[in-house]
């Protein structure tokens, strides 16, 4: 059925209050066969069409804002004239955007608006404004306030009627923009037909689907310091590398400086800063079987002398001083930097030569020259720089979702190959998989935005989902008592599963599933600090030192995420940056100044050597906490109190088999503590403690191994 529906918007002013309302024509296709499919995997029996007319009721939950802080938004649409957007301090951008954005197959059409008005500062005006099927920002409605204690509008015997042309359309997006003037509510009428519903999106059960293997939760982040001494740069120092063997991946913090040290000039093996050797660094690696994620992060110089001197900082956005932050083209020299890396460490080996450029000049008599190198295969994932979201370094540093996803857009594949050769991650190896930079504040609001530029500005794919210029949904979380993250009103780190990081997790997994296809959730910082003076310091536990308390947090947060269904985790970091330092962050490293492991370092390697191939299947108990994992058939089971108190519990496990081994993480030991129990009809009874406890189902006896008798099977 095709319906036409007539939007009345009129403009009226009565004393010092203004309300703008405008009418116009517009087709609204209401066939199944015109709908796009939504995000989402869904089939035709999850449709449901029933057009409402009269007031509309939207989801306010679905609103989201563009700034670091979000503002409730949705107390305009709670039905109170007396209660309305509670104002938050601290933002970055003083006027901004709050989206409500139409899924693909929903129709929204407006007769009329009403708002209360209940007093405020009046200095800047609130606007509602509404994005056309052709992707035109049209504003409907400006409220100034000006009748404390009133509605205002609709006034339907106005005699000014204005009309657009052309047409408004179907609409995609409501958009209110505002500063610190709001009214207290906010009401809609017209046509309204929902759209598809959402997917289902139960956390438990989608994490059981995802069968994350537990050895991918045991990255850590590290410097190019981390593995090549300082004293030798162009040399990788095994002991270093020692260490790094301790986690499965890293995360390498990778200057642009490092790489592009001069405008249009690269430098790989040595790097003209530092003289580092990338080739070298990320071959060791490779060899030691430890995946790499390259995360190009910061300003080099040269951009950063563009701006003037008091808004010089390396964490501003990558762009040029005066650059519009909404346009891919202006992120146009670091998409180049990506496609230059991804040349060289990628898995392409038909990239034209070229379109490579190496600086191949000398620094001194017998230092380096740089070669153009194609495909070497050394990398298979690239981070767009880091934490995009950084409020704390002001207007400069920061960009909105829309804006990082422009950004994206230029560094994935040149905003779809519309900026020449030799531009963009995907243009030198499209296997390569691009992850956003990971959020300091972890909010799936800022996701959206950067999807709805997306379908603004890239389309949808032939399967009717939304072209996105990045593979892997990122963010960091550090847990703490004010459930804050990186706020900085924390006084101390707290237990994963006291935090907020399983909810957090299991947002942004269903959200994924919602609305990107299940796209990959990885979290590449997280940890904790062991000054007493840090708000993310870990504490000591009933009889644990700080350090045991440190190894017990961490390897929870890896069994959490796997739990949660967060496909990798990386920890902040591998050493310290100085352990005396009560500053966030300084003394998080989980290897001494020696290069030997701390307890935490301990705890993680000892997981992958013996769950590390398992995957996650299920939580069988939530208090102890119990997880089932297996691997070619073999079933295993973590168990664990999660608390922050030095409880202990028993627990009765159904282990399925005769007999079973008990393994208990151990520091300073190369594996953990093996116990041989046989079972009591397949039950063993255990003593859980804050410490995780792995036991791994088996029948009969193995050689060289006692098997306790079945009289003693409480640990």
């Amino acid at each position: 059925m095709r319906k036409m529906v007539k939007i009345i918007l009129l403009l009226a002013v009565v004393g010092g209050c203004s309300l703008v309302f405008f009418t116009l024509s517009s087709s609204l296709h209401q066939t199944a066969s015109s709908r796009l499919m939504p995000l989402g995997h869904r089939t035709p029996t999850q449709y449901q069409t029933i057009a409402v007319s009269g007031k509309i009721l939207l989801d306010s939950a679905r609103w989201y804002n563009l700034n670091n802080v979000a503002n409730n938004i949705q107390g305009l649409f709670d039905g109170s004239t007396s209660t309305g957007v509670t104002n938050r301090w601290g933002r970055v951008l003083e006027i901004y955007d709050a989206y409500y954005s139409l899924l693909p197959d929903e129709a929204l059409s407006l007769d009329s608006i009403r708002m209360f008005d209940n007093g405020g500062d009046l200095n800047k005006p609130f606007t509602l404004s509404v994005l056309t099927s052709d992707w035109q920002r049209v504003v409907v409605a400006t409220y100034t306030g000006g009748h404390y204690g009133q509605w205002v509008g609709p006034y339907p015997n106005q005699p000014s009627v204005f009309r657009l042309s052309p047409s408004l359309g179907n609409l995609r997006a409501l958009i209110i923009t505002a500063s610190f003037s709001y009214p207290t509510e906010l009401e809609l009428y017209g046509n309204y037909v929902p759209g598809t519903q959402l997917p289902a999106a139960d956390p438990s059960v989608l994490a059981s689907q995802k069968h994350v293997m537990l050895g991918q939760e045991l990255g850590i982040n590290a410097f190019e310091w981390d593995l090549e001494s300082p004293n030798a740069p162009e040399q990788v120092d095994s002991s270093r590398l020692t260490a790094a063997k301790n986690f499965t991946a890293v995360r390498h913090y990778m200057d642009w400086e490092k790489l592009e040290s001069s405008p249009g000039k690269f430098t790989f093996n040595p790097v003209h800063s530092g003289g580092w050797n990338y080739d070298l660094l990320y071959q060791s690696l490779k060899t030691a079987r430890i995946e790499v994620l390259a995360c190009l992060k910061t300003q080099p110089k040269w951009m950063q002398d563009t701006y003037p001197a008091k808004d010089r900082n390396e964490e501003n956005a990558p762009v040029r001083y005066g650059c519009d932050l909404n346009d891919p083209k202006s992120y146009a020299e670091q998409a180049k930097a990506g496609f230059q890396f991804a040349a060289r460490y990628g898995s392409n080996p038909n990239v034209r030569p070229g379109l490579l450029h190496v600086d191949a000049s000398t620094r001194w008599t017998g230092d380096g020259v740089n070669q153009v190198k194609i495909g070497l295969g050394l990398i298979n994932y690239i981070e767009c720089d880091n934490e995009r979201d950084k409020w704390w370094k002001g207007r400069p540093a920061y960009q909105t979702g829309r804006e990082y996803a422009a950004n994206l857009s230029a560094f994935y594949d040149g905003h779809k190959n519309t900026m020449g050769p030799g531009v963009g991650v995907k243009n030198a190896d499209p296997t390569m998989q691009v992850v956003m930079a990971g959020l300091a504040a972890p909010s799936t609001s800022y996701v959206r935005g950067m999807m709805d530029w997306c379908r603004q500005y890239r389309g949808t794919r032939p399967d009717g989902s939304v072209d996105l210029c990045w593979d892997v949904i990122n963010y960091h979380l550090y847990s703490n008592d004010a459930r804050a993250s990186q706020h900085g009103t924390s006084t101390r780190g707290a237990a994963p599963e006291v935090s907020e990081a399983g909810r957090v997790a299991q947002n942004f997994v269903c959200f994924a599933h919602q609305y990107a296809r299940d796209m990959p959730v990885w979290i590449t910082e997280t940890g904790y600090d062991t000054n007493p003076g840090s708000p993310l310091k870990a504490i000591a536990v009933g009889n644990r030192s700080v350090l045991q308390t440190q190894a017990d947090w961490t390897l929870r947060t890896a069994l959490l995420y796997a739990r949660c269904g967060v496909e990798r985790t990386f920890f902040y970091q591998l050493g310290d940056d100085n352990p005396a330092n009560p500053q966030q962050f300084s003394s998080s490293g989980l290897i001494n100044p020696d290069h030997t492991p701390k307890p935490a370092a301990d705890y993680l390697r000892q997981a992958n050597q013996l769950l590390g191939k398992y995957r996650y299947q299920s939580t069988l108990n939530r208090a102890p906490l119990v997880d089932r994992y297996q691997s070619n058939g073999k079933t295993a089971f973590a168990l664990v109190i999660p608390d922050e108190h030095g409880r202990t519990a028993s627990y009765t496990l159904n282990v399925g088999t005769d007999s079973a081994s008990i393994f208990q993480p151990q520091i300073g030991r190369a594996k953990m503590s093996e116990t041989r129990v046989r079972t009591r009809g397949g039950q063993l009874k255990l003593v859980v403690t804050e410490t995780p406890t792995f036991v791994v189902a088996g029948g009969g006896h193995r050689r060289g191994v006692a098997v306790a008798p079945s009289t003693s099977t409480e640990q």
